[in-house]
């Protein structure tokens, strides 16, 4: 059934605008507010900073991580699920809420600032050919891999957030209110989306364009959370290694050409383009290459005292040993390395190391499963993607100033406090 389209009805919020002793009147009506020793903005419209997020959650068996951002004034706490792989953030809204699911904390109560549909976030979420049904309002409606959507409507809100510098600020920025939501089968309990793309209309876009930070997302996963980062200056870009974006997909995080080996040895894919995508606890292949890497696996275990736990459900394929497996290390060494080695210019190549935990699970039955999905199955085409699981213990860099991607192996429960940390 196709979800029908709501004028949306404010709910009108007086906002509160915190005085700053000493600030002429152009100071207070800046479209953002911060806290600090000073009034002037431009010690905070310059970049050199970041903005750091600790992360909770895990691949197995919560199934995803999440970042607390605070919206709205005064501030209110919210868990959104990080998203490299869609722009838009967006928060389940009582406007009233047609379908929501149950999140954290209470629906988000949206503010009275409605984003016009000629706005230019607005336009950056539609085809060019799109005609707004309402002027006063811009809609929006994502679709997400798993089924998933999100119907709304565009509105500005304040975001409190914390930089590098030590100030502490409050930019205004604009959000999705989703009015209508359609779960999909790997649905977590959230309040909401953080999207952290490419695209206009992502958190990290929107403060490059007020000049808070640079276009710079970074993220480092670990088995108890980890840390997110927005701008420039909370890694050392000397340490990383870096491969360039793809020209040919604008949408997504994507690197290529890689060649896939196994075990060090080459397994024939090539010219592969790869999606990094947060948003995705798994991996995904595509199917040939998914049957490919199956039959190389069992080739590798032939003989070998693991045998197919057809009756553990968690995964599609698991394998069981003797006794149960208590921790990855009673695993690793049954299992061999997986890479994506990406082609940099004529001779060099970026080599994207997947170890035996970047790959497999241990179940609560105690047995080894396969996080690497077939992605053709759940509808990616001939997409690959590299998920959460893939990416754990390593921190990774997406420079859209540059339009590199950048990994380095990281303790990733050590948040940093400056470049100089990591």
């Amino acid at each position: 059934m196709k979800k029908e389209k709501l004028i949306f009805i404010i709910i009108v919020v007086v906002v509160l605008v915190a005085s700053c002793a000493g600030c002429n009147k152009d100071q207070q009506q800046l479209q953002w507010r911060k806290w600090g020793p000073s009034c002037s903005p431009s010690k905070i419209t310059k970049f050199g900073s970041s903005i750091i997020f600790p992360l909770y959650g895990n691949v197995y068996p919560n199934g995803f991580y999440f970042v607390q951002v605070y919206l709205g004034y005064p501030p209110k706490p919210y868990f959104l699920d990080p998203d490299t792989g869609s722009d838009l953030t967006w928060l389940q809204c009582d406007a009233p809420c047609v379908r929501c699911t149950t999140g954290f904390h209470p629906l988000y109560r949206p503010s009275n600032d409605l984003v016009i549909c000629k706005d230019p976030l607005c336009a950056s979420l539609h085809s060019s050919d799109y005609k707004c049904e309402n002027t006063e309002q811009c809609d929006y409606e994502v679709e997400y891999a798993d089924g998933g959507s999100s119907l709304g409507v565009l509105v500005n809100d304040f975001f409190t957030l914390n930089l590098t510098t030590g100030v502490r600020m409050s930019p205004r920025l604009t959000l999705g209110c989703g009015y209508d939501q359609l779960p999909g089968p790997s649905d977590h309990p959230l309040d909401g989306v953080f999207g952290l793309g490419r695209g206009k209309s992502s958190i990290v876009a929107q403060l490059r364009e007020q000049g808070i930070v640079k276009n710079i997302v970074g993220h480092c996963l670990s088995e108890q959370g980890g840390y997110l980062f927005l701008g420039e200056d909370a890694y050392d870009s000397s340490r990383m290694t870096w491969t360039p974006m793809s020209r040919d997909d604008t949408k997504h995080y994507t690197a290529g050409s890689a060649e896939l080996r196994f075990g060090g040895k080459s397994t024939g894919f090539k010219n592969l383009n790869v999606i990094f995508d947060s948003g995705s606890s798994y991996t995904y292949f595509n199917s040939q290459i998914y049957h490919t890497l199956i039959s190389l696996i069992k080739k590798e275990l032939s003989g070998k005292s693991l045998k197919e736990a057809s009756d553990d459900r968690t995964l599609p394929f698991c394998w069981k040993g003797k006794k149960p497996f208590k921790a990855m290390r009673d695993v690793r060494k049954y299992f061999k390395p997986l890479s994506l080695s990406f082609v940099n210019g004529w001779r060099t190549k970026a080599q994207f190391d997947i170890s035996p935990e970047g790959y497999l699970i241990i179940s609560s039955k105690g047995n080894a499963c396969l996080g690497i999905l077939n992605g053709t199955d759940v509808g990616l085409s001939n997409f690959n993607m590299i998920g959460d699981i893939s990416m754990q213990d390593k921190l990774l860099v997406y420079d859209n100033e540059k339009q590199v991607i950048g990994w380095t192996p990281a303790n990733c429960d050590q948040i940093p406090k400056s470049s100089n940390a990591i």
